[in-house]
């Protein structure tokens, strides 16, 4: 019972609403010149009556609200914007803009309230149009026809438009107008509304006004820009925005943040292109699967391996121990510059991380996988020289496939001097001692290159140290032949 007593207001609680509602309407103080947004109350047969949030009512001829075909553009409860022409003790008069007859003091008190004037162009002029206003002649400069350069002038002779006084001189004789000015306040208005709407997440449209080297700045509003970072361009990697935008573009955008500076109200708009369009990594498994062979673009190259992009906006590493097989890597540039188009095994997919784990040498094959067939110990092979170290030689039998002539080897071998002097590149002959599949090794040991010990055969012809085999061969033969 007592909670139905609380909800059910006391008449002093009804009155005191009904004050504060009276004492705010009073409080409002109407003025000519004004632009007020009201709403229709009724419709009689030559006024509309509209509320004003004042305590008077309101009153607009109902001819100006009436379109081309004469039908009335209002009913009862809609908004309208008007201008404040008058205001008396029982009454508000309001206008889209003044217009008709009137004479010079309507035209004055346009003037200093700064009520708009609806005006017909009747043509142009030097500098200008001249424009007839309640009968009167007036002058528009071209510059304040419009917010922007008009490329053909004569658009507007002979349409209506409404304008503001700019000057009023000589009892009328001297009357400026303009429209730009009354566009661009009532676009300032617009601004307004339209920034107080705005918040983060939303999506909007606008158009790409510039291209710089950090982002793009999109028009989202007539007068209003937002900066598209150039790592919000796309999933992709962005090194130059001009390369997937033009000026002039029309762009779904979203907002990721808006800062109002309250110092000089200025507002900072931030947006992105990509959060627009899906995360490709969020469905990641849809585009590639461990195992698969697929092609890629290189975007960098880095001192341990190269970014290849496989899918738009997802990019894995090729590290540099995965790029060959048959050649020895130092620098991914050896290999791949930036741009180019290469094949590139999955490897690993890691979602979570956005990490993707790629190989190149795994597309090309594993020139070890059938060694075992190709090869067997005790065989005897041709190798080239890739690398002497203090522990022995390299010697590659084949691209991909290096084996070891350990140190030991050269040193117990009859022909060890003459290999000494052998230069990486020469080639030589080498004997398989074992093979460990698994572990990718092979130990060789050098092997004759004939019956006599041909020691021609460890250097190419074009060596110097071919010369000096055939030299010594020439001295063993005459050795002979003198005993």
């Amino acid at each position: 019972m007592e909670d139905k007593e609380k909800q059910i207001p006391s008449e002093d609680q009804s009155f005191e609403k009904m004050l504060e509602a009276y004492e705010q309407k009073e409080a409002r103080e109407i003025q000519v010149g004004d632009r007020v947004s009201c709403k229709v109350l009724s419709i009689g047969r030559e006024s509309v009556f509209v509320d004003i949030g004042a305590i008077i009512d309101g009153v607009v001829e109902k001819a100006e609200l009436l379109d081309e075909d004469g039908k009335l553009t209002c009913k009862e409860g809609d908004v309208l914007d008007l201008y404040v022409v008058s205001v008396g003790e029982s009454e508000v008069r309001l206008s889209r803009a003044m217009s008709g007859t009137g004479g010079l003091r309507a035209l004055e008190d346009a003037f200093e309230n700064e009520v708009p004037v609806e005006g017909r162009v009747t043509g142009r002029c030097k500098g200008g149009y001249d424009v007839t206003v309640m009968q009167k002649r007036a002058f528009c400069p071209g510059s304040q026809m419009d917010l922007k350069y008009a490329e053909d002038p004569e658009q507007y002779v002979g349409k209506t438009f409404r304008f503001l006084l700019t000057q009023f001189e000589q009892d009328g004789r001297n009357i400026v107008l303009s429209r730009r000015r009354l566009l661009e306040k009532e676009l300032e208005k617009m601004r307004g509304e339209f920034l107080s709407k705005i918040e983060k997440d939303m999506v909007i449209e606008g158009t790409v006004t510039r291209l710089v080297s950090f982002g793009a700045f999109v028009e989202v509003f007539p007068g209003i820009e937002g900066l598209v970072h150039v790592s919000e361009l796309s999933w992709s990697r962005v090194s130059n925005p001009e390369k997937i935008l033009h000026i002039g573009q029309n762009v779904k955008v979203k907002i990721l943040a808006v800062e109002r500076d309250k110092g000089n109200g200025k507002v900072k708009i931030s947006l992105s292109i990509k959060d627009v369009s899906p995360d490709p990594w969020e469905n990641i498994g849809a585009f590639v699967r461990e195992g698969q062979v697929v092609d890629g673009e290189v975007t960098r190259c880095v001192s341990f391996g190269a970014f290849v992009e496989v899918v738009p906006g997802v990019e894995g590493l090729v590290h540099i121990s995965e790029m060959s097989y048959i050649k020895r890597v130092l620098k991914p540039e050896e290999l791949v510059k930036v741009g180019d188009r290469v094949r590139v095994m999955v490897k690993e997919i890691d979602k979570e991380n956005r990490r993707l784990s790629l190989s190149m040498k795994d597309v090309e094959g594993d020139p070890w996988s059938d060694i075992l067939q190709r090869y067997h110990e005790g065989e005897v092979v041709e190798g080239r020289l890739e690398k002497k170290e203090k522990f022995g030689f390299f010697v590659s039998i084949e691209p991909g496939v290096t084996g070891l002539v350990p140190r030991v080897k050269l040193e117990g071998s009859p022909y060890g001097a003459e290999l000494e002097k052998l230069k990486e590149g020469n080639v030589l002959r080498v004997t398989i001692e074992s093979i460990n599949q698994a572990e990718k090794k092979m130990t060789l040991a050098p092997a004759p290159g004939g019956e006599e010990g041909d020691w021609e055969s460890y250097s190419p012809s074009d060596s110097s140290f071919g010369s000096l085999g055939e030299k010594l061969r020439q001295a063993m033969d005459k050795k002979k032949r003198e005993t």
